[in-house]
């Protein structure tokens, strides 16, 4: 049974010639995991990238009996992020098959056992572990010092900080397109 392969583009044409090459490559998948039922993969163009070298976004993910594996990559050319995504899916595939062929002993697979589908941030939890612990005083600022703090700091994602006028912790993180966005947690 020839694996499925579906392609779809969102702000971009899928020519031709991306669609043999990736039929081509895609194909090729179920060599390094036999069960997969079907590939999908989704291009884009992002005109709101941070850097061309973000603009072309391929996305591939794998659904089999049990499993559902997701790869993701950016580069200024899309067949340089279809070559980079499937890699990465190999190392996913290569990973998961170490997985559910380490053994509990009983002789089952990992597909075996489960019956309803997990996401690959679900096997990436499973393994995450906290490696370090930060513990910092929190001072009171408003949001504009929180942003000029950042800066000065040099932390380029994320800037932890008390907000004096609304008198709760908030996160300031810069966004993909440059521009800055506001995290405030509320207890319900």
């Amino acid at each position: 049974m020839a694996l499925q392969v579906e392609i779809y583009g969102r702000n971009m044409d899928v020519t031709d010639r991306i669609q043999e090459y990736i039929e081509k490559k895609v194909s090729k998948l179920d060599r390094y995991l036999s069960g997969i039922e079907e590939a999908r993969v989704d291009l884009a163009y992002v005109k709101s990238a941070r850097s061309a070298a973000d603009r072309q976004v391929a996305q591939i993910t794998v659904r089999g009996k049990g499993f559902i594996l997701r790869s993701e990559e950016r580069a200024d050319d899309i067949f340089a992020a279809i070559d980079t995504a499937l890699d990465k899916m190999q190392r996913r595939i290569e990973r998961f098959k170490g997985k559910r062929n380490r053994g509990r002993g009983d002789g089952k697979t990992v597909a075996e056992l489960t019956t309803p589908a997990f996401e690959e941030e679900e096997i990436e939890e499973q393994s995450a572990t906290i490696v370090r612990r930060k513990r910092f005083f929190l001072v009171p600022m408003s949001e504009l010092e929180a942003l000029e703090q950042m800066s000065l700091l040099g932390h380029e994602n994320f800037f932890v900080f008390y907000n004096v006028e609304t008198n709760s912790i908030n996160v300031l993180y810069r966004r993909r397109d440059g521009q800055y966005g506001l995290i405030e947690p509320e207890i319900g």
